[in-house]
């Protein structure tokens, strides 16, 4: 049996806006799951059961109807409050760009001995591969060498496109 709720859900925005934002939403998870939290609530169920549907726990669920009350649909977007700093500098990564761009290949093993080599800092493979990405660089796989592969297989080929 469920109690009556003792808190009362805010109607910030009409339940036609609020379906129409959660369409708008579907590849933004965090906000999507909140607005059916909301939904949920606007339906009139009570957050132990709303919490159940998103899968979360019911304090989130009053942390979350809380932030819908104070600010509206303002308050369900996450606010991250950015994490621990770098341990390079900013001109140490633009050395550490200059560096990379000497070279047209790198395995993610080798930025990361390069970046301990000059700057004597130790990052993990997982965290190279971050970086890289946040400096707008890209992982990739390299490919496999055949050994039975001629060294002239491009000329071969092209030899039978021809005929």
């Amino acid at each position: 049996m469920s109690y009556p709720e003792q808190i009362h859900i805010e109607h910030h925005i009409s339940i036609e806006e609020l379906n129409k934002r959660i369409k708008t939403l579907e590849d933004d998870t965090k906000v999507l799951r909140r607005l059916y939290f909301i939904k949920y609530r606007y339906e009139g169920m009570v957050v132990s059961e709303s919490a159940k549907l998103v899968g979360i726990t019911k304090r989130v669920g009053y942390i979350w109807q809380e932030r819908w009350n104070e600010k509206g649909y303002e308050g369900l977007i996450p606010r991250y409050a950015g994490g621990r700093p770098s341990k390079l500098t900013d001109t140490q990564k633009e050395r550490l760009i200059h560096l990379l761009d000497q070279n047209d290949t790198w395995t993610t093993e080798e930025v990361r001995e390069l970046i301990f080599k000059e700057f004597k800092v130790g990052y993990t493979s997982k965290q190279i591969r971050i970086i890289l990405r946040n400096m707008g660089m890209r992982c990739a796989k390299p490919f496999t060498h055949d050994y039975r592969r001629p060294k002239n297989a491009e000329d071969i080929l092209k030899k039978f496109a021809k005929d």
